[in-house]
């Protein structure tokens, strides 16, 4: 989501002391396509944490304090209706189990199910569940709560009310408990990345029964999973706390249940430099950022001094970009949107905004990810085009002031500010606006936007991009655009079971992106854990 995703590999669990919420949604577990990839400063962007090789067996008890990006907004944690950014999923995945997770092969393997099964037309999925899970409050997982679960993120559950996931679910016809522990989902269409669906970025969280049928304040406030850690307070803007899960269903090396903390203390902040500094006084013992100028300087100094362990990596994460509302005047004209993208020069942006480390993208798919393409046709910065461009609009009496909406942060800021001297460099009249994360989500979902600073598209399969891309009055298409070309391309791979004849599909939406401009591509957006140097064992950021 905003300048806000996926893990690759089923969780060993394994090294150490932080488990699923340091697993956050962009860089998988497992290795890509093209191996370790090293950029400035000798930072690497693959996903292996320094110091490991010196981190001992790992240790039970003690507690962590985790500086987070930003807090969650104000649907809170009951997730068929949350709106959760990064922040949120990490969170998340310390409270809740998913059906599956990703695996080290670009694939999805069962984790609170067991079994994902198909018939042969890919639309009848049977999940088989495993036996003896239980809840934070002590209720059974079994196939009348998973039901119900996915029954209300489908917006067929009495209690709740999502807005995302009845489209994300839209597909699904039916869901039947067939036994104790056995569920049968059947499609309208053929969904041949069904399991996928089911890990949606770590959002589709299974919740006990109680908080399914919870009002909202409590829903939102007061969550229940099966977690490695169970709720235990939230001071809304500066703390929440969870503690161990004593019943976790996954056994660790040593034979006892994961997780080996005894707490963990999440604190929202959203200044990066705040974070870097409370990590160095000690106020913190881990952090997460997608800072790329921290990244690339300010945490490998500090790595390297010995103060700290760090992960960087990039491997299939979210694209940041630049989206359009074409509904907004004038941006449904290609001639406009052309001029936007002409007007930025991405690579000098990246160098001041990022110190160049991320690789600057011309599509939505990071290197590995099903359809992504070395050239996609993406129009070149040409600034003397833009200015044309723009005198001639405003010569047919084109309005071309605009608004660039952006995230409150300093560093968000500061590339905004950037970005609106380049756009005004070409002719435009640019706008700047700031919102808190939370608030930013809310007004992208009401389409109250013209030009906004965005994050999205993890790698995952890339049919998880449907609901954000899929026309024809999709309320959570937030560019509001309706290509035929890419409408029928994700229609055809999302039942189309032939891996070549899906990348072929997928490579299509990539080019016809490209050709339209209804987005202004800038990199592929690395995440960072950086941690006290007594602390190990990150699986990912």
């Amino acid at each position: 989501m905003p300048p806000s995703s996926p893990t690759r590999r089923r969780r060993a669990l394994a090294l150490s002391t932080v488990l699923a919420l340091l697993l956050t949604s962009c860089g998988l577990i497992g290795g890509g396509d093209d191996g370790e990839e090293t950029s400035t400063g000798g930072v690497s962007l693959g996903a292996t944490e320094s110091g490991l090789a010196d981190a001992g067996a790992p240790q039970r008890g003690g507690a962590l304090v985790y500086g987070l990006e930003a807090e969650v907004g104000a649907k809170g944690y009951c997730l068929p209706e949350s709106e959760l950014a990064i922040s949120g999923m990490q969170v998340a995945r310390a409270i809740y189990d998913t059906l599956t997770v990703p695996d080290a092969n670009g694939g999805y393997a069962p984790y609170l199910a067991k079994a994902v099964e198909h018939d042969d037309s890919y639309k009848v999925w049977t999940i088989a569940l495993r036996a003896g899970v239980t809840f934070h409050d002590g209720s059974k997982l079994d196939s009348k709560v998973v039901k119900n679960n996915l029954d209300a993120y489908r917006g067929k559950y009495p209690a709740r009310s999502p807005l995302l996931f009845s489209f994300v679910l839209d597909n699904i016809d039916t869901v039947e408990a067939v036994n104790e522990l056995t569920v049968q989902v059947t499609t309208k269409v053929p969904w041949v990345a069904f399991p996928a669906v089911l890990y949606m970025s770590g959002r589709l969280g299974i919740m006990a029964q109680k908080q399914l049928d919870a009002s909202t304040e409590q829903c939102a406030s007061e969550p229940i999973g099966t977690g490695p850690f169970s709720f235990a307070s939230w001071e809304r803007d500066v703390e929440l706390k969870v503690r161990r899960n004593p019943s976790y269903w996954q056994d660790a090396p040593d034979g006892e249940p994961y997780p080996y903390l005894d707490a963990i203390e999440f604190r929202p902040i959203q200044n990066s430099d705040t974070r870097v500094a409370e990590l160095q006084q000690g106020e913190l013992n881990m952090m997460h950022t997608s800072t790329s100028a921290d990244m690339a300087e300010t945490l490998p100094a500090l790595r390297d001094a010995g103060t700290i362990n760090l992960l960087v990596s990039s491997e299939r994460t979210e694209v940041a970009y630049l989206m359009m509302n074409v509904k907004k005047e004038p941006l449904g004209d290609r001639r406009i949107r052309l001029a936007i993208a002409q007007a930025i020069d991405r690579e000098a942006l990246n160098e001041q905004a990022n110190a160049g480390l991320p690789e600057v993208a011309d599509g939505p798919f990071a290197p590995g990810v099903l359809g992504h393409l070395d050239d996609t046709g993406f129009p070149s910065y040409d600034l003397a085009a833009a200015k044309e461009a723009v005198a001639a609009l405003k010569a047919d009496g084109v309005d071309t002031k605009l608004s660039l909406l952006t995230s409150a942060g300093p560093v968000a800021v500061r590339q905004a500010q950037i970005e609106k001297e380049m756009l005004e460099a070409a002719g435009f009249e640019i706008d700047l606006e700031t919102e808190t994360e939370a608030d930013l989500i809310s007004r992208v979902i009401a389409g109250d936007y013209e030009i906004v600073g965005f994050r999205n598209q993890p790698g995952e399969d890339p049919d998880m991009n449907r609901v954000w891309w899929y026309g024809e009055g999709n309320p959570v298409n937030f560019g509001r655009f309706d290509d035929a070309v890419i409408n029928d391309a994700l229609d055809l791979a999302r039942s189309e079971p032939d891996v070549d004849k899906r990348r072929a599909a997928y490579e299509e939406i990539n080019r016809e992106f490209a050709k339209q401009v209804w987005n202004v591509w800038l990199w592929h957006a690395p995440w960072a854990v950086a941690e006290a140097a007594n602390v190990h064992g990150i699986l990912g950021p």
